[in-house]
């Protein structure tokens, strides 16, 4: 059986509760090995197998988004399946591959090593296709921007009730924030953020609460008390356990006075968030919308970049992009900073700009957006000020 260049199968492969791109192509969740093939037919389409362990077929037969499925047995070369299951899963595709004829497979580039080795065994080809599944993932249809819409709508809820515990604490003789009759910190802030997720059935990364001068580290989760009039970054973004797909989302709340700075850092960084979220739009690039992001906050009179060395602990900037794309995983493209790509209707990013002081800490506040032709739909309406009262 001879086939061309141009029949040349395809292969995903990998665990689907691991492998985002692998589960969106299957609309399957299971936590064994599996493979996806897309095998060229005589007429020229193409027909989906996915192979699966043989306890999963059933299931799978009347949830998996393909043709036909089959489990590692049905498939089993010469010399016998591996005691080890994912090692029996690889060797079952490249056995099905070189019964059907085929010389090469065309595979994405998540692709573990154990089934390129068995692929190898076999004496078939790899082609890797390092854009296959991207495209996809990021135009996302109507069905998984309403899951991304669900888990928004859940992480705005929990993100009042932090906010808004944060906001009613009472003070002790120190200045930190306490509830319940007990100190209020990051750790058990995060805590409460867990716990509140879990009732909604949603799993989390571990939120960020990062109060005061921590905050001025954008990416560090916080520690220790919560004091009053000082910003506190709250930072959520969980997954919805049934489907995978994430939110995110971040205000910055402060107990107590809110100092004139802080109040022109929190003004600059909205009006950043608006002018980025006025740039989107279906054919704008990244690196655009970023722009936009730029030009508000020098506007404003502050800069970008991490501070250098010998840099004042008041020195003020914004030091990362404007936002990153999200779907079935919290960081994924396209991103909206320097060489961001074009953007594509159902792109669904973040817009976050934020400022970041040593002396103060940290202003960030994030929205979440899906791309359309004319536009964008925000995805948020929670407020956007510093106080949660």
């Amino acid at each position: 059986m001879s086939h061309s260049a141009q029949q040349t199968p395809r292969m995903m492969a990998g665990i689907p509760t691991l492998n985002a791109g692998l589960y969106r192509s299957i609309r399957f969740l299971v936590g064994d090995p599996v493979v996806y093939l897309q095998v060229p037919q005589a007429d020229g389409r193409l027909r989906s197998t996915l192979i699966c362990r043989d306890i999963e077929m059933g299931r799978a037969k009347l949830n998996a988004a393909v043709d036909d499925v089959a489990c590692p047995a049905d498939f089993a070369p010469s010399e016998g399946l591996s005691g080890d299951r994912e090692t029996a899963t690889a060797q079952s595709a490249a056995e099905m591959l070189r019964r059907s004829g085929f010389k090469s497979v065309v595979v994405d580039r998540s692709l573990p090593m154990i089934y390129a080795e068995m692929l190898k065994r076999a004496g078939i080809g790899i082609e890797c296709d390092t854009q296959w599944g991207v495209m996809e993932r990021r135009r996302k249809d109507a069905r998984e921007i309403e899951m991304i819409r669900d888990a928004q709508r859940i992480t705005e809820e929990v993100m009042e009730l932090a906010c808004s515990t944060i906001a009613k604490a009472t003070v002790d003789s120190q200045g930190i924030l306490v509830h319940d009759g007990a100190q209020l910190t990051s750790e058990r802030m995060r805590t409460m953020i867990d716990v509140w997720l879990l009732e909604r059935d949603c799993s989390n990364p571990g939120a960020i609460v990062a109060c005061g001068p921590i905050g001025a580290d954008c990416h560090d989760h916080g520690h220790g008390p919560l004091y009053t009039a000082q910003p506190v970054i709250v930072d959520i973004f969980p997954r919805v356990k049934s489907n995978l797909y994430n939110g995110d989302c971040t205000r910055t709340v402060v107990h107590g006075t809110i100092s004139s700075e802080l109040t022109r850092m929190h003004q600059a960084v909205v009006s950043a968030k608006h002018a980025a979220t006025k740039a989107v739009g279906a054919g704008v690039t990244g690196e655009q919308v970023h722009q936009a992001t730029v030009r508000a906050i020098e506007g404003a009179g502050y800069r970008m970049g991490l501070p250098s060395a010998d840099a004042p602990d008041s020195y003020t900037s914004m030091t990362h992009g404007t936002g990153h794309g999200l779907g079935l995983e919290v960081h994924e493209p396209p991103l909206l900073a320097v060489g961001g790509p074009e953007l594509v209707v159902g792109d669904v990013v973040t817009i976050e700009p934020g400022l970041y002081c040593k002396a103060i800490g940290g202003i960030r506040v994030e929205d979440m957006v899906v791309v359309t032709e004319k536009g964008c739909e925000n995805l948020n309406r929670l407020h956007e000020g510093l106080c949660w009262k």
